[in-house]
């Protein structure tokens, strides 16, 4: 009975969403977005609203946030694509990934890749294809100069390809899985954001076309 009991009380505690991603329930930051078929599925792609100077490129980005939904512990799961768009800088990498805990336009913890660097002729290079950060105070390169090689890693990617990728969030931990992995392309132990609820995002960064699709999100 106790056993019955338990398993009931975890069923409940846990909900899976599948979302359709649709312009209509998304709230748009300095982003675009457009229903589109892309390499042969259909999704949506995300671009910027508008063009990022050099001075505020490190930190400039585009957000499309499900309204309504947030999420405190949990897993996230879906298809993106990422790769520069026609305008974009010599630097641009395609970057595309998810926001979470998001609490306003400038405060979220951020799991992304860059898929240009996923089959570089470049070691270094290949060792930043995926990334964490916490907006604002924990940027890419405040972490990549404080804690080198401990919040990005190689996988490999193909700019512009659909890649699956599955985040899992239990307080301060985050797991990244890529292409259905059993085993996570990116461990962070030690988020540096608050553990509350936040809200989810679509994320892109500058000079990036990305697209996404089959979103589902499951609640602990």
């Amino acid at each position: 009975m106790k056993l019955l009991v338990t398993l009931l009380l975890t069923i409940a505690s846990t909900s899976a969403q599948l979302v359709e991603l649709r312009p209509d329930i998304l709230d748009l930051l300095n982003a675009t977005a457009q229903p589109v078929t892309h390499k042969g599925a259909f999704g949506l792609r995300l671009t910027e609203a508008k063009k990022a100077d050099s001075a505020t490129a490190a930190t400039a980005f585009g957000l499309a946030m499900l309204r309504g939904v947030t999420m405190q512990n949990g897993e996230i799961e879906l298809e993106v694509a990422g790769e520069p768009g026609p305008t974009a800088s010599p630097d641009a990498r395609g970057f595309v990934g998810i926001a979470f805990r998001v609490k306003d336009e400038r405060h979220m913890e951020v799991i992304y890749l860059r898929p240009t660097n996923g089959r570089a002729d470049d070691q270094v290079r290949r060792n930043h294809t995926v990334q964490y950060e916490y907006f604002p105070d924990f940027p890419w390169e405040r972490l990549r100069r404080e804690f080198p090689k401990k919040y990005e890693t190689y996988v490999d990617l193909e700019s512009g390809a659909w890649t699956r990728i599955r985040i899992v969030i239990d307080g301060l931990k985050a797991r990244l899985y890529v292409h259905g992995a059993a085993q996570p392309t990116l461990i962070v132990n030690d988020m540096k954001g608050p553990t509350e609820a936040g809200g989810i995002g679509l994320w892109i960064g500058p000079g990036t076309v990305g697209h996404f699709r089959g979103l589902k999100i499951t609640k602990k």
